[in-house]
């Protein structure tokens, strides 16, 4: 069946309708179960079963093996790759990443503020690699990572208050837990960071890898992207005005005024 806007194009009305489903797991920002994903799109679960099985099929949707959780599939995140590639302030901080690698001889990554949190949409891997299991559409954690403290120290805490408590709270439960157990040890380290203008890990997200992470502003002096850069921590210089910070803070400098920010 066939819509038509108020400005007289006809669309489909089918796709728009399946549409909701897919925006409704998009806020919900992870997996849910059938019945609470029609509840929530306001639709009769065998009506929602039918439009995810499509969605499944073209990649747009998938069922968790386990749990029969319906989440975004493979398609639908290399779409929202590919919108947020096409973001201005990435296009041109693709070129500086790869300038900052040849510069400081380190892998280089950049991070968005995505639906799920802190999205790394660029990779620039060194000669001597990193082993980590993440890649272009990794969501980091806020509380272990150091691109992750970054967005969680400059950003609104309205943003990240839920995915901080969250991460504390599993922080609480795991004695093997590294960084911020408690809140106020949270907004003591997010308060250093912001003094900084810089974060640095060392094996908190994973052991033996060494990053240091710098925010990037906009015109409105609002934190558009995260750079950083990470080693094996055996080699990799983290100190806090070692050639690689310096390297970070003039690359940033560079981008944010680029997107418009006055010079510091």
């Amino acid at each position: 069946m066939s819509t038509r806007n108020r400005g007289g194009q006809q669309g489909i009305q089918s796709i728009e309708v399946g549409a909701k489903l897919l925006g409704v797991l998009v806020e919900h920002g992870a997996a849910m179960m059938l019945r609470d994903l029609a509840a929530a799109a306001g639709m009769a679960p065998a009506k929602a079963h039918r439009y995810l099985v499509s969605f499944i099929r073209t990649g747009m949707a998938e069922r968790l093996p386990g749990s029969g959780q319906y989440d975004l599939g493979p398609f639908a995140l290399r779409l929202g790759l590919a919108s947020l590639s096409r973001v201005d302030a990435v296009r041109v901080a693709a070129p500086v990443l790869a300038e900052l690698r040849d510069e400081v001889g380190e892998t280089t990554a950049l991070a968005v503020w995505g639906n799920h949190g802190a999205t790394v949409v660029r990779w620039e891997e060194a000669q001597r690699p990193v082993t980590v299991n993440l890649r272009t559409g990794g969501v980091l954690p806020l509380l272990t990572s150091a691109t992750g403290r970054i967005f969680a120290a400059f950003l609104p805490a309205a943003q990240t208050r839920s995915l901080v408590a969250k991460e504390l709270t599993a922080a609480a439960r795991n004695p093997q837990a590294t960084g911020p157990r408690s809140h106020k040890q949270a907004q003591t380290l997010f308060a250093e960071i912001r003094r900084r203008r810089m974060s640095r890990v060392h094996g908190d997200l994973i052991p033996g890898v060494a990053a240091l992470s710098v925010p990037v502003f906009d015109s409105s002096a609002r934190l558009s992207l995260v750079i950083t850069a990470l080693g094996h921590a055996g080699h990799f210089d983290s100190r806090w005005s070692g050639p690689v910070a310096c390297a970070l803070r003039a690359a940033a400098s560079r981008l944010s005024q680029r997107l418009g920010a006055s010079k510091e």
